[in-house]
């Protein structure tokens, strides 16, 4: 179809985009933070597809959402944005005014109907907790090093099983509302890295990051599985009986699905965000490779004593 205006030929499209949040507020809009939708329909508006504006006064295109609202720091590989767009607008295209931290990376041609929050059947956040490996099944020598992060992984895994299911976790958001939803939760070892993936139709506000660190301390031995029961009954708790949640960086939206839509990658878009992520990720590591060599050498001068 057309615009209005009897312009360009316009479809109704969903993307698949990844972004880096850690230097960002969140993913929405907000009056005095910079955000990845300020990045998103600023570069429409570079693109002359929404007027421009001063931050987050940028216009949104029409049928214009997204599937989930991460919070500051949190990333994502497949954080899913529909709007009303010309056609020639494809994920390749889109990055050319996007920054190296945000990527789109594949598309579908999607009903007009369409809403990319509503018409999300489940989503997956995988959060990267360090936890190197303690317990029976065997001690690393980072567990021995760095005992305060150590997780045995077996405590771990059956505080997890306890969130399984369906639950209401108002003792875990701060949200009053939409806090009875029905979890998948499990843990994957990546060497000193516990993968622990949690999916769902939808999320209360940080209820991913309160499940994790309630799950470590478990893991650390600093609490017992019985007090998840706890966490997950009826009755309010306390601000010094609850939970915080885990920090947000190692938190990444991992998956959102909907139901008969399927998306095309393209290839050199996708190309291009394997590389801005790749060269991110070698900045990480040589940032961690010269705190680790400090802290390393600082127990090496400990153990000479």
């Amino acid at each position: 179809m057309t615009d209005a205006s009897g312009g360009a030929e316009t479809v109704t499209r969903a993307f698949r985009v990844a972004y880096d949040g850690r230097k960002y507020a969140g993913f929405q809009r907000q009056p005095h933070a910079h955000t990845v939708a300020d990045d998103l329909l600023g570069a429409l508006a570079d693109h002359g597809i929404v007027d421009p504006g001063d931050g987050p006064t940028h216009a949104t295109p029409p049928g214009y959402a997204a599937a989930g609202r991460t919070d500051a720091g949190v990333s994502a590989v497949a954080q899913t944005v529909a709007f009303e767009a010309p056609a020639w607008l494809t994920p390749r295209a889109f990055n050319g005014h996007l920054p190296g931290s945000v990527r789109a990376w594949a598309a579908a041609d999607v009903a007009a109907e369409f809403h990319a929050t509503h018409d999300a059947v489940r989503r997956t956040y995988r959060y990267h907790l360090y936890a190197p490996k303690a317990g029976a099944s065997g001690t690393t020598e980072s567990a021995c090093r760095d005992p305060e992060h150590a997780v045995d992984d077996e405590r771990l895994r059956a505080a997890l099983a306890r969130f399984d299911g369906e639950h209401d976790f108002h003792n875990l958001t701060t949200d009053e509302t939409g806090t009875v939803r029905d979890l998948d939760a499990r843990a994957t070892r990546e060497g000193d890295t516990l993968v622990v993936e949690v999916a769902a139709g939808g999320f209360p506000r940080a209820l991913v990051r309160r499940i994790v660190a309630a799950a470590r301390a478990v893991g650390r031995g600093t609490a017992e599985p019985e007090w998840i029961d706890r966490l997950l009954a009826p009755e309010p708790i306390s601000g010094d009986r609850g939970v915080g949640p885990a920090p947000p960086e190692p938190l990444v939206l991992w998956d959102v699905t909907y139901p008969d839509v399927e998306f095309d990658v393209d290839p050199e878009a996708a190309e291009s965000a394997r590389v801005a992520f790749g060269e991110r990720h070698r900045d990480a590591r040589h940032a961690a490779a010269a705190t680790g060599a400090v802290r390393d050498r600082l127990f090496d001068a400990f153990d000479e004593k």
